[in-house]
C-alpha cells in the first residue's frame, strides 16, 4: 500500500474523502456535486469519484434538481435513508427502551421493557431485555440484520470501552462492578459477529444527540445535563457548529460533594449533588417531610441518613408529577422541596460554569423535562448567584429539545459515528474474550436472584 509523506495510505485518503462527503450531505444536504467541492475542500475530480462510489454502494441518492446561474440544472444528492439501519438502547431507571432507526434516524420501530421490581438493575435480566428488544424491533419493522450498522447502548456509570474483551461498565450507583456488558450481549447470539455493540455512558449519548440534532446545534462548548433518578452530565468542547460528529466527555457530576457529611447518596458517599437533586432523593425528602403517597421510616427530617423510604414500589414519574401538582396547588412542603432542589441544582451548574465556561447548558432526562419548565427560572437565578460574573455572563441555561427519546437517539449515533469514521463501511468488531472470574460472579448473582425470587 502506497504511503504519503504524512504517513497516510491511499486507502486512508479515500476513506477520509468518503467520510467528508457523507458527513457534509448528512448534516448539510441535499447538495449538488458543485457545492460539495467547496464544502469539503475536495477537488471536483475527487468529489466525482467519491460520489460515484457512494451511489454505487447505495448510500446516496438523487434528491431533485435546481437551476444554476446560466448553466445546466444541477442534481442534488442526499444520504439514502433506507440504505442502513441503526439500533439505540437506553438502559434507563425504570425500563429498557430499544428503538430501530433508518440511516437518517427516523424511527422505524420501538419497544420498552420495564425493570421489575422497579429499579432492579440485575445484569442478567437487563441483558435479556436488550436481546428481546432487538428481536422485537427487527421483527416489527420486517427487516433483518443485513443492513444493521450496529447497536448503541447508553448505560449509567463509567464505561471502559478499551477493556480487554470489550466494553466494561462500572456502575457503582446501580451495583455494577466491572460488568463485561459487551461480552454478555455478544454471548446472547442476538446479532451476527459482524454487527457491533457500542456501549457508552447515557449522559454522553444524550449530549451527542442534543449537539447533533437538538438544542445544542450551533454551540462549540456546551454541557448537557441528564436529570433523572440521579444526575449526570456530558461536556462538549470545541464542537462542530453544524452538528458534525462531535463527541462529549461524560462527567460524574452527580457525585460532586456539595455538603460535607451531608445526606447519603446511593453511591454510598455523603453529601453528593445527586443526593439533593436526583428525582429519587427529591421524592425521599418530600416523604420525610410528610408529603406524597410514600411515607418515611425511622430517620427524621434533617438527618444525614435519608429516611427509610421504599421507592422500589413507586412509579417515580407518577410520584414526581404528584409533587409538581402539589406545588402548583401552593402546598408549602412541596414548594419548599422544589425550591431547595432548584438551589442545589443551580449551585451544581455553577461548578460547571466556573470550571468549563461553556456557551450553553442544556437540561434533559425525564425528570428534567418534567420539572424543567417550572424550576428553570429559579435554577438560572441560583446558577448566576453562585458563579463568577464573567463565565456566568456568557452562558445560557435551557432545556434539551429532543424529549424522552434523546438517550436512545444518542445511543444510535454511536454506530453512526463509526460508520462515518470508516467512510460508510461497517467495521467488524473484535471478538471479545472472557475476563477471568466473571462467570463465577455471574453464576453467584443468578443463584442469589433465584433464591430472592
Amino acid at each position: 500500500m502506497t504511503t504519503g509523506r504524512s504517513g497516510r495510505t491511499v486507502r486512508d485518503l479515500r476513506r477520509g474523502n468518503r467520510s467528508a462527503v457523507l458527513q457534509r450531505l448528512y448534516f448539510g444536504g441535499p447538495m449538488s456535486r458543485q457545492e460539495l467541492g467547496p464544502a469539503t475542500g475536495l477537488s471536483s475530480g475527487s468529489v466525482s469519484n467519491v460520489v460515484g462510489e457512494l451511489v454505487a454502494d447505495g448510500l446516496l441518492e438523487e434528491a431533485g434538481v435546481v437551476d444554476s446561474d446560466g448553466g445546466r440544472p444541477r442534481t442534488l444528492l442526499r444520504v439514502r435513508p433506507g440504505s442502513a439501519h441503526l439500533i439505540g438502547v437506553d438502559v434507563g431507571e425504570t425500563r429498557v427502551r430499544v428503538e430501530l432507526f433508518d440511516l437518517t434516524l427516523t424511527e422505524l420501530a420501538r419497544t420498552e421493557l420495564p425493570l421489575l421490581p422497579r429499579g432492579c438493575y440485575d445484569v442478567g435480566p437487563i441483558v435479556d431485555h436488550i436481546r428481546a428488544g432487538i428481536a422485537t424491533v427487527l421483527a416489527e419493522a420486517g427487516t433483518g440484520t443485513d443492513r444493521l450498522l450496529g447497536v448503541g447502548v447508553g448505560v449509567p456509570g463509567i464505561v471502559d470501552r478499551d477493556a480487554p474483551g470489550g466494553a466494561v461498565v462500572h456502575g457503582q450507583t446501580i451495583g455494577w462492578d466491572a460488568v463485561p456488558l459487551e461480552r454478555l450481549l455478544r454471548a446472547t447470539g442476538a446479532l451476527p459477529e459482524e454487527v457491533p455493540y457500542i456501549i457508552d455512558n447515557g449522559a454522553r449519548t444524550l449530549g451527542q444527540a442534543e449537539m447533533w440534532f437538538g438544542a445544542g446545534r450551533g454551540a462549540r462548548d456546551a454541557v448537557v445535563v441528564l436529570f433523572g433518578s440521579g444526575v449526570g452530565a456530558s461536556l462538549i468542547t470545541d464542537g462542530s457548529p453544524d452538528g458534525g460528529t462531535t463527541e462529549g466527555t461524560p462527567l460524574e457530576w452527580g457525585h460532586l460533594t456539595v455538603s460535607v457529611r451531608g445526606r447519603r447518596c446511593r453511591c454510598g458517599a455523603l453529601g453528593c449533588l445527586e443526593a439533593y437533586t436526583g428525582a429519587e432523593s427529591l421524592l425521599a425528602r418530600w416523604a420525610e417531610r410528610g408529603g406524597g403517597a410514600v411515607r418515611p421510616g425511622a430517620a427524621g427530617p434533617g438527618a444525614a441518613e435519608p429516611a427509610a423510604v421504599d421507592l422500589g414500589t413507586v412509579d417515580e414519574e407518577d410520584a414526581l408529577a404528584e409533587l409538581l401538582a402539589a406545588a402548583q396547588a401552593a402546598d408549602p412542603v412541596a414548594l419548599e422541596v422544589l425550591e431547595e432542589t432548584a438551589e442545589y441544582l443551580g449551585a451544581g451548574l455553577s461548578d460547571l460554569i466556573n470550571l468549563f465556561q461553556p456557551e450553553r447548558i442544556l437540561i434533559g432526562g425525564w425528570a428534567g423535562l418534567l420539572l424543567g419548565p417550572h424550576l428553570l427560572p429559579s435554577v438560572r437565578e441560583h446558577a448566576t448567584r453562585y458563579s463568577l460574573r464573567h463565565p456566568a455572563g456568557r452562558v445560557t441555561v435551557g432545556l434539551g429539545s429532543l424529549g424522552p427519546d434523546a438517550v436512545t437517539v444518542g445511543a444510535a449515533t454511536l454506530p453512526l459515528s463509526a460508520f462515518f469514521a470508516t467512510g460508510g463501511r461497517r467495521a467488524a468488531p473484535e471478538p471479545p474474550t472472557e475476563p477471568p472470574g466473571w462467570r463465577t460472579s455471574l453464576s453467584t448473582r443468578a443463584d442469589a436472584a433465584s433464591r430472592a425470587g
